[in-house]
């Protein structure tokens, strides 16, 4: 395995090492192996993960709070996913179905929210930029 060292993974992701640590500290990404000396040890997909978060952060808008609240509902859904496939009962399996249904639902409804908030940022962009360029007409 090709492991990559914290250095590099503030490089490859544009993000601080300090950044990186706190995100590891809040959960947004799982701690990374260690070094016999503690060092962190990231892998490719690791590093994926940090630029979901940055991507995240960067295009969506997200606050770090809103990607905790995300990954927290992806968690519930991917456990509820597991207990679906493994039970036999079917009742059970209806109410895990329900939870993951409504696990998603709740990701949507962030995700349209914000949405929203971004639309309506841009309306205001538009109209900004309409009455300056009625200006300049003038």
């Amino acid at each position: 395995m090709n492991w990559i060292k914290i250095d590099e993974a503030a490089k490859m992701t544009g993000i601080t090492k300090r950044a990186i640590r706190y995100y590891e500290e809040i959960g947004l990404i799982q701690p990374p192996e260690r070094s016999d000396g503690q060092v962190r040890l990231y892998t490719e997909e690791d590093i994926e993960q940090l630029k979901r978060v940055v991507d995240a952060k960067e295009v969506l808008g997200f606050s770090l709070q809103e990607l905790q609240h995300f990954l927290s509902i992806k968690g519930r859904v991917l456990e509820h996913k597991v207990q679906y496939e493994t039970s036999r009962d079917k009742t059970f399996k209806q109410s895990e179905l329900e939870e993951i249904a409504a696990g998603l639902k709740e990701q949507r409804d962030m995700l349209e929210e914000k949405m929203e908030k971004m639309k309506s940022f841009q309306n205001e962009l538009k109209d900004l930029i309409q009455k300056v360029e009625s200006l300049l007409k003038v």
